[in-house]
Parts: C-alpha cells; structure tokens; sequence
C-alpha cells in the first residue's frame, strides 16, 4: 500500500491539474489525467502482477505515471513513459524528483508510434492514454510489445468517450490471441490480456 504522504500529495496534484483543466476551454491545453481510482488501480495490477517492465503512452504531468512508477518501486521495476510536449515531460519528472520515484522511470520526449514502431522491449504492463485517434494504428506494435501469456494492456476513456475508441477496441475483440473486458472505473479501462 501507498505511504500517506505519497497519496496525499498525489491527490492535492490531482486537484491541481483538475482546476488547471476547469479553466481550459481548448481540449489539448487540458491535462487530462486518469482518475485517482483508475491509477490505483493500476498501481494494484503492478504489484499482483509483479509487472517488472511498464509502458505508458501518454505521460501529461505524470499523475499517473506518478502511481505506476510507485508500484514499480514495490516490483522492482521500471516504468517507460512516452510525451510529445516536453513540458508536460518535465512537470512530470519533477513530481518523480519530488516524491522520490525518478529512478524507476526513463521519461522519453516523442512521437508514440515512432517509439513503438523501433521497440524491441516486451512489456509486463501498458497503459494507453494518449490521442484515441492514433490508437488503431498503435496495435500492430501493441501486439509485439505486450508480453506473451499474461501481459496486459489498459486503455483509458473507454465509457466517457466510446464513440472515438470504438472502432480500436472492435479491431482488439476479434483477435483471438487477446481476452478484453471494460472495467467501469474513472472513465472507463478497457483491460486487454495476451493468451
């Protein structure tokens, strides 16, 4: 479990970058961060898991990033998080500073696929939380990059916004190698696990 001081200033950031978020009327300017129960649950697949080798696509300012790098921490792990805005990136690595996970995670600035496409790393866990237009095309690399027999893939905003992932969870429930199913947490996880 969490120390305290980690969840409580974990959560005071969560409300910081909800009131950032209330005031932007451009979506893009928003954060978006996944919500507090989503990234708890998350931090709790690590450690049942014992997930070694994280992903995540789409860091923002790193609330959940923040979660995931504490569970890995717990594992022993390590946590890969991917950003196109640097700023965002470097919010994020100052808040690992801060709560004292930065070693158990490697921020890296870019386009997502462009990572994806030249991994060569197999992942215990990955959290997909970027621009849902891109996912389609994120799947052939996805499918490399999921561990074999057990690993997993959590897509977020599947309820609040199923119209736009529709289409990438469609493509996921017919491919046999992988079981799914939505979680009603935060704002929807679609949980996908390699058979």
């Amino acid at each position: 479990m969490p120390k305290l001081p980690f969840i409580q200033r974990v959560s005071d950031l969560y409300d910081q970058f909800q009131k950032h978020d209330a005031k932007q009327t451009d979506r893009l300017l928003r954060y978006r961060n996944i919500e507090p129960d989503s990234a708890q649950f998350l931090s709790m697949l690590i450690r049942i898991q014992h997930s070694k080798n994280i992903l995540e696509i789409g860091t923002s300012t790193g609330h959940s990033t923040l979660w995931l790098a504490e569970a890995a921490q717990q594992t022993q792990g390590k946590v890969t998080t991917l950003e196109i805005e640097p700023a965002r990136s470097q919010q994020a690595a100052m808040f690992a500073q801060e709560l004292g996970v930065n070693q158990y995670v490697d921020f890296w600035i870019g386009d997502a696929a462009d990572y994806l496409s030249e991994s060569i790393e197999v992942f215990d866990l990955i959290l997909l939380d970027a621009e849902r237009s891109f996912y389609s095309g994120y799947w052939e690399d996805l499918k490399r990059l999921i561990k074999p027999h057990g690993g997993i893939l959590i897509v977020d905003n599947v309820i609040s916004h199923a119209t736009e992932v529709k289409p990438f969870l469609e493509i996921i429930r017919h491919d046999s190698r992988f079981m799914s199913t939505t979680i009603a947490l935060g704002a929807g996880l679609f949980m996908v696990v390699s058979q």
